[in-house]
């Protein structure tokens, strides 16, 4: 099990951070995803895992999930430990990811201060977002920070009047924000004392120029708050239920901890935060310092890479649903390819993904009465075809869609026939065939499976892995059938049990080949010289991901120069076989299955604060920081005031996020004017100074 390797040096700080808590010393991480809700529960000294529990996610609603799981793994619990031992719970979601992809969202207002067309149009938001009003008012700054026009607030103020009853919350950009934020926060008060309601400003979330993607980064981030309350709510019913009267946390993007409280109001945040707790969980396990992850759940397959015990993460922000936002987030790929993918066919090609369904085998275990509905599909030859196999359910029959609150938000709004579709499917499961006649038919009922009013359950390779005996978690019975509808429709012909295990190995297979793929894209993508493959290169990259070893006269080759560390649900199905292809080490580290719940119970708490310096030209720099601007005649004097204000601010905000007594870094970047000699502060242009705070949790 590897026990023997050394642990990376992430592990080292969270060490070196360590807290000391008397009595309660257990911690709690939760994992809410599409399929399973996981928990584990560590010792909040060692980090030892002493117990896990999983449990079927209710989207219908995520409180009684996630109270099954977190009540498995304290019933688990070695003798003589107690809920009431737990000091602090931490989760981990996909919640805003999914919200991010799938572009839902709660109506919001964008105010944009000093935007002219192009800056509004350069945002995205008016052509992707029907729902959000842009109000756009006088004011802003220049890149030096100085006032280019007043805030016009009696604009502002009049504005608020008329939308006030139709949105949740509100996003406020204003430009060169980062170089004064004055304007944001007038502005912010202004809202919060005319109409309360939740503000986003964007200075607070990324300290980049770039001002559209700062406007669409705080419009993505208000669209999320309703849903970050929907599921803290969740998790909080939960750990009340069970007497847990303790800190609540939850895990960023970039693997980091913060309260709940801190992130309700910064959910986007929250994106990738599944994967990253998945990469902090799986350096943890695993010991290794450098590894590749590949994280493969019910829906997604999310792959990264973990060096000198660090997650990678992006420079540019995280890229979520086509998007590029500016906040922190681990460097991860992530492929529609998951135990629940969708299997359609191409000719006799199968092709899994990328769109998730409910596995054939779970839902009849949740539903056993689709068993007769799928022998009544097998033995009928006449009709149905490509629908045989296919039914569409009811969420909140069987716990297996969207919540609550999505699916009413959604049904008030369906048109007469998409109704007409719901009300045909009822409160539990129809065959496709029933209910889907015409090609429109079919596009309505993608278009509520999109929004989570209705589900999908078909053929997965979660159901093909039953077949071939690789996995005894759900009703086999109802993975052969399955495998024997798409075989017939394969085929075209009477299926026999050697047609459908074909079948099921062919999914089966395909799976590995895309999981190899992935995991060999995101490890030539990484290094001193990433590597982009010509045509001719990806096709011996294929070949090898198929399992084919030699070309011609050849032997072809090409594997990782580190372990792949393999973790989900599903991942002792299919990385046995990822492996002996790319001919490297697969690790799975003690409790692989839970390893997102094991990152979510581990991770630090960070800050990271930035504050830059700039020559004015004539004699004077300015020091530009969050929430103040000064100008100095002396650079070095300048450079210090900018450390100390970074290092304060980054101190402040780690107290603020559920921490204290935090270890700092401090890095100081400079540019000189050309023949100055950079050891000085002589001929300094500018100054980019990042103080980075990290601490355990304080509980």
């Amino acid at each position: 099990m590897h026990s023997g390797r050394k642990r990376g040096a992430n592990m080292a700080e969270n060490d070196r951070v360590g807290n000391s808590v008397a009595g309660r010393r257990l911690h709690l991480g939760v994992d809410t995803g599409g399929t399973f809700t996981d928990a584990a529960v560590l010792d909040g000294f060692t980090h030892e895992v002493l117990a896990t529990a999983k449990s079927l996610t209710t989207k219908d609603d995520l409180a009684v999930g996630v109270t099954r799981a977190i009540a498995a793994a304290v019933a688990a619990l070695p003798d003589r430990l107690r809920a009431t031992d737990i000091a602090l719970v931490s989760v981990s979601t996909t919640l805003a990811t999914n919200a991010v992809v799938e572009g839902h969202g709660d109506p919001v207002t964008a105010i944009f201060i000093g935007f002219d067309d192009a800056m509004v149009a350069r945002t995205g938001v008016p052509a992707s977002f029907s729902d959000v009003a842009i109000l756009r008012i006088g004011g802003g700054h220049d890149h030096s920070g100085n006032e280019r026009m007043p805030l016009d607030e009696a604009t502002l103020r009049s504005s608020l009047l008329t939308i006030a009853n139709n949105v949740r919350a509100l996003a406020i950009c204003s430009a060169f924000a980062v170089r004064n934020p004055d304007h944001e926060h007038r502005a912010r008060a202004i809202v919060e004392s005319e109409i309360g309601k939740p503000v986003t400003i964007s200075g607070e979330l990324s300290s980049g120029l770039d001002a559209p993607r700062r406007a669409l980064t705080s419009v993505l981030n208000a669209r999320l708050i309703g849903r970050a309350h929907t599921l803290i709510a969740s998790v909080q019913r939960s750990m009340h239920a069970l007497g847990l009267n303790v800190p609540l946390m939850l895990v960023k993007g970039d693997g980091t901890r913060a309260l709940a409280s801190t992130v309700a109001l910064r959910p986007i945040e929250t994106v990738l935060s599944g994967p990253a707790a998945s990469l902090v969980g799986a350096a943890w396990l695993s010991g290794l310092s450098n590894f590749v992850l590949s994280d493969i759940g019910g829906t997604t397959t999310d792959v990264g890479v973990v060096v000198n015990g660090r997650m990678l993460v992006s420079t540019n922000g995280a890229s979520v649903g086509g998007w590029r936002t500016m906040v922190r987030a681990g460097d991860l790929r992530t492929v529609g390819l998951g135990g629940d993918s969708d299997v359609s066919l191409d000719g006799r090609r199968v092709i899994v993904g990328p769109h998730r369904v409910v596995p054939l085998s779970l839902l009849t275990s949740r539903v056993p009465h689709v068993l007769s509905l799928l022998r009544a599909d097998l033995a009928d030859e006449r009709t149905g075809g490509a629908s045989h196999g296919r039914y569409i359910l009811a969420p909140s029959a069987v716990s297996l869609g969207a919540t609550a609150e999505a699916t009413s938000s959604s049904a008030s709004a369906l048109s007469d026939a998409e109704q007409l579709i719901v009300d045909r499917v009822g409160t539990s499961v129809a065959a496709w065939r029933v209910i889907v006649g015409s090609a429109r038919e079919a596009r309505l009922v993608d278009g509520l499976r999109r929004v989570g009013v209705l589900q999908v359950s078909a053929f997965t390779p979660t159901d093909a892995a039953h077949v071939l005996g690789r996995q005894s978690t759900f009703d086999a019975d109802a993975a052969v059938l399955g495998a024997a509808l798409l075989a017939r429709l394969r085929e075209m012909s009477a299926p026999t049990p050697e047609h459908a295990r074909t079948l099921a190995s062919d999914v089966w297979n395909e799976t590995v080949r895309a999981s190899a793929h992935a995991v060999l894209e995101t490890a030539l993508a990484h290094g001193d010289e990433p590597f982009t493959p010509s045509a001719s290169d990806a096709q011996l990259i294929d070949g090898v991901c198929r399992g084919e070893s030699t070309r011609g006269l050849v032997r072809v080759q090409i594997m990782p120069t580190v372990p792949i560390v393999a973790v989900g649900g599903p991942a002792r199905v299919f990385y046995d076989e990822v492996g002996r292809r790319l001919g490297t080490e697969v690790v799975y580290p003690p409790h692989w299955s839970v390893a997102n719940a094991v990152g979510a119970a581990t991770g630090v708490v960070s800050r990271i604060v930035t504050v830059t310096v700039e020559a004015t030209g004539d004699g004077y720099w300015t020091v530009h920081s969050p929430t103040t601007r000064d100008l100095l005649t002396n650079p070095t004097e300048a450079i210090a005031l900018a450390t100390k204000l970074a290092e304060t601010k980054a101190h402040d905000e780690i107290a603020s996020l559920g921490a204290d007594e935090p270890v700092m870094s401090v890095r100081v970047a400079k540019i000189h004017l050309p023949g100055f000699d950079k050891s000085s502060d002589l001929g300094l242009l500018s100054a980019t100074i990042t103080a980075e705070a990290v601490a355990a949790p304080a509980v």
